[in-house]
């Protein structure tokens, strides 16, 4: 019992007033002991949480299309979560319940599909949305007519026309400094780079909601078998980022780490990233790894470090406070009978 009730529970008497007064600490405890045992139940490091999971989703459909291959999320204006699926659609899908509310099919400008992998949802709602083949971004309106095109560099098309491998471009995207910038991560390192080094591009915005190219910046992965499948930027500039990759008969790695590209080399002009002296990687530090989060009853169709993971490609920050971070992680099940689009609900500290 709080304080505040034995001290108005006194005028009733001393001797009801003693009772309360050794209910209230014994019972405060039991509640902070019950609370200490929940958080840990849930804890996956000392710095994220697993607040809990859903595959209310898995193998759904909705307006004649297939809710999954879902690769990335994003907040909308309207507080609702707009989802993307690699196969040329994007959802929207109620915050709370994950209910899809509609649906959008997208194209290029001759109409074919897109490889989509990386969503931002700029300040007036339109849709900046990355296609891997080529690799492109396009804005996109929110019914789905393209907007703008933004320029990529020359080094990072997909060969021939330049060094990136097909399958392995801009798979996360995101939106910072207050959107005055943006940002895509390469998947994997492009032709000339060490393996492992992989590159995030951005741009500035300009008149009319347009962008041009600005820095580059360099992000070395913990193993050259693992990718960049999502970041997201946080208030400072500092971004969240995850690293995922796949072993047949094992399973999946997927790490969330908190990354600070302020302070890292501009390596536009770097045609080679093969170690060169004075070369600043962007800094990270492991937040956890997912598969150290506890399983909560999660089952998984195929072999699995932790039964929990699967493809994890889409991460957004949904909410902020007091230095905890809210994140929604989703995995593409690649519309594959042995995975699941699963949405993972974490608690993120940050210092």
């Amino acid at each position: 019992m709080r304080l505040r009730t034995v001290l108005a529970t006194l005028t009733a008497g001393l001797a009801a007033a003693t009772c309360l007064s050794a209910a209230g600490p014994a019972n405060a405890v039991a509640v902070d002991a019950a609370a200490a045992d929940t958080a840990a139940a849930h804890a996956c490091s000392s710095s994220v949480s697993l607040d809990g999971f859903s595959d209310a989703l898995d193998k759904t459909t909705f307006g004649g299309y297939f809710v999954g291959n879902l690769s990335a999320l994003a907040m909308d204006k309207d507080g609702s979560l707009a989802a993307l699926a690699d196969r040329s659609y994007l959802f929207d899908l109620d915050a709370r319940t994950l209910a899809p509310k509609s649906v959008v099919g997208l194209a290029d400008e001759n109409g074919a599909a897109l490889d989509s992998e990386g969503l931002a949802v700029d300040r007036d709602g339109t849709r900046l949305i990355t296609s891997e083949t080529e690799p492109s971004i396009r804005r996109y309106s929110v019914d789905g007519r393209i907007l703008d095109r933004l320029p990529v560099p020359s080094s990072l098309l997909v060969s021939p026309a330049g060094r990136a491998t097909g399958n392995q471009t801009f798979e996360g995207l995101t939106l910072l400094n207050g959107g005055r910038t943006l940002l895509a991560s390469m998947e994997y390192a492009i032709s000339g780079d060490t393996p492992g080094t992989v590159r995030f591009q951005t741009w500035q915005r300009t008149r009319g909601d347009h962008f041009r190219l600005s820095a580059q910046y360099a992000y070395r992965t913990d193993d050259p078998a693992l990718g960049v499948p999502e970041v997201q930027a946080l208030p400072d500039g500092r971004l969240l980022v995850l690293e995922r990759g796949f072993t047949s008969g094992v399973g999946n790695t997927v790490r969330l780490y908190l990354a600070d590209p302020r302070h890292a080399t501009d390596t536009s002009g770097i045609e080679n990233l093969t170690g060169q002296p004075g070369v600043r990687l962007i800094r990270k530090t492991l937040l956890t790894d997912i598969a150290s989060c506890p399983s909560l009853g999660a089952t998984a169709k195929q072999p699995q470090p932790n039964p929990l993971l699967d493809n994890i490609e889409g991460m957004v920050v949904t909410g902020h406070a007091q230095g905890t971070y809210k994140v929604l992680l989703v995995s593409d099940d690649n519309q594959n009978a042995v995975q699941t689009t699963r949405f993972y609900r974490l608690s993120v500290r940050v210092r």
